[in-house]
């Protein structure tokens, strides 16, 4: 059956909505996590291995770029306008539903932080995995991580490349000149 061409896609309200409550709980667990822990000592959730530790982050993971504001700011804009772009042009077949779910967490991931950015000039992390003294990261960090996951999951195990056809761009026909 042929899909109406011009119809409304209803997945990207629930896109819409999924990231806007994403963000929210990204927002309200930053300010818990402020209120709890800056300028306290650590919270150990399990001893030597999770903690809540309360850092401004300047920079990217690993303390990559720090001070980098408006090229982290710039990189966000980027990933939400790219996100935007594959929400409309995906096709309307549930097999794409997945790929809604992970450009919706990837796009709070970067709303979050983002938004860190532009109010505090830096991003509030707060947990630590200290048995492998892995960087202090967040929720919205945690969005990122897991889309990317599903996304190369979906890309190496269920899409194939006729899927993926929608991303091509439509090449021009040249006349030949005689």
């Amino acid at each position: 059956m042929k899909e109406k061409k011009h119809s409304f896609d209803h997945r990207i309200i629930m896109d819409l909505v999924i990231t806007v409550i994403l963000v929210l709980i990204d927002r309200v667990i930053k300010i818990y996590a402020v209120s709890r822990l800056k300028e306290h000592p650590s919270i150990s959730l399990i001893k030597g291995i999770l903690e809540l530790t309360y850092l401004e982050n300047t920079g990217a993971a690993f303390g990559l770029l720090k001070g980098q504001k408006y090229f982290f700011i710039l990189v966000g804009v980027i990933i939400l306008l790219s996100i935007i772009y594959l929400i409309f042009k995906m096709p309307r077949k549930k097999k794409y539903n997945a790929a809604h779910v992970a450009l919706s967490l990837i796009a709070a991931g970067a709303i979050g932080n983002m938004t860190d950015r532009i109010i505090y000039d830096y991003v509030m992390d707060y947990i630590y995995f200290s048995v492998i003294r892995f960087p202090i990261f967040n929720v919205a960090d945690i969005y990122v991580t897991v889309a990317t996951v599903m996304m190369l999951i979906l890309l190496l195990f269920v899409y194939k490349e006729d899927d993926l056809n929608f991303l091509r761009f439509k090449e021009k026909r040249l006349r030949e000149i005689d």
